[in-house]
């Protein structure tokens, strides 16, 4: 091939977003040697043809993977190369988890601060509320307490809390023991999600405070370390004294409440309540244009409402509810929505509406423009 078709390395490099330096390590290596040496000069000239293996090698570069692997992932099919990408992520990741705990261990035995019993709880019950609470928190940037859950303990119970700000569940646990004293924190949300599979197989599971996280001591199994996040967390008790009056409930089996969600054309979900006053009425959950409906038996209590929500709201909410039957205090097409389990009141979710028609988000829930004020 003519020099005039071939790159030297400084356009080569510029291209592909690779250093001259690292190209040549790459040719060294074999990894990526240039189409041409010129044999008096030395000079390396690289084809168009290898810009597409040169930007592959610098990605995975730049998960860290080392020399042998990208060998192998340049030489495989598609299939087995992904599957070679993967198993590399994921050794990263548990050797990052891995690093986080002993990195807690190390940080705990230089303060040489006591750790603080705060709660013993039942490891299955707390695996399980930290998961149907969790489903609230939000990744969001600028907020990152968003993605926490709150857990506070006082003389007789222990809550948990989480929040997206158009959304939020809480849920009460009874302590195994009685908690010695009172104490409050925001806790990573992702560490406790990674942590509850290995709370839920022990019997009891004692939580301990120690500065920056909290440690979940699990009987016979392994200890695991939660951050704790600095930012302070939304107000919720002020917000959940300052709920409106009830107008309407509505009592459904879940299910098949669930069901229609699932089988229910479109994004946005109409929740029509009538014929108010009667023990056992037609619940519609449609679609905005109406063309669709779907009757649901429940019992209602109450005025006529017709109730919009976005699917992305109204689903996990329902779903993590606990129990057969789901109860849905209404407070108003514009006022936030009380979830719960028509007979346990341990977990409650609070969902806020949208505007019905085409005009955009009203105080709910939204993640785009028109987004109002969330709860």
């Amino acid at each position: 091939m003519p020099h005039s078709e071939l790159m030297p390395i400084g356009a080569f490099a510029r291209h592909s977003g690779l250093t001259s330096s690292a190209l040549r390590f790459y040719a060294d290596s074999g990894l990526l040697p240039p189409t041409v040496t010129d044999p008096v000069s030395g000079y390396r000239y690289y084809s168009a043809d290898q810009l597409a293996r040169a930007t592959a090698l610098r990605r995975l570069r730049e998960i860290g993977m080392p020399l042998a692997a990208v060998e192998a992932v340049l030489g495989a099919g598609a299939g087995e190369a992904a599957r070679l990408v993967d198993e590399h992520v994921a050794r990263v990741v548990g050797d990052a988890a891995a690093a986080q705990q002993k990195a807690a261990v190390i940080k705990s035995a230089l303060g040489q601060v006591p750790a603080l019993a705060i709660a013993v709880l039942k490891g299955p019950v707390l695996a399980d509320a930290v998961e149907q609470v969790l489903t609230a928190a939000v990744h969001e940037p600028g907020m990152p307490v968003l993605a926490g859950l709150r857990i506070e303990v006082g003389h007789e119970a222990v809550t948990l809390t989480a929040t997206d700000r158009y959304r939020l569940s809480t849920r009460t646990l009874v302590p195994a023991e009685p908690p010695g004293q009172t104490w409050a924190g925001t806790v990573h949300g992702d560490e406790l999600r990674a942590a509850a599979a290995g709370i839920r197989r022990s019997a009891l599971v004692r939580i301990e405070a120690v500065p920056h996280g909290i440690w979940l001591r699990a009987a016979g199994g392994e200890d695991r370390h939660c951050r704790l996040l600095s930012e302070e967390f939304p107000d919720y008790r002020l917000m959940l004294a300052s709920l409106g009056e009830v107008t309407t409930r509505v009592t459904v089996a879940k299910e098949q409440l669930l069901r229609a969600l699932e089988e229910h054309p479109g994004e946005r979900i109409g929740l029509h309540v009538s014929d108010a006053g009667v023990q056992v009425v037609s619940v519609s959950v449609s679609a905005e244009g109406e063309d669709a409906r779907i009757p649901l038996q429940a019992a209602t209590t109450g005025q006529n409402l017709r109730v919009w929500f976005e699917l992305t709201t109204l689903y996990p909410a329902v779903s993590s509810a606990i129990g057969p039957d789901v109860m849905l205090d209404l407070r108003g097409e514009d006022q936030p929505v009380t979830i719960r389990s028509a007979d346990r009141g341990d977990l409650t979710t609070l969902a806020m509406p949208v505007r019905s028609g085409g005009q955009g988000q009203g105080q709910g829930q939204g993640q785009g423009q028109g987004q109002g004020q969330g709860l």
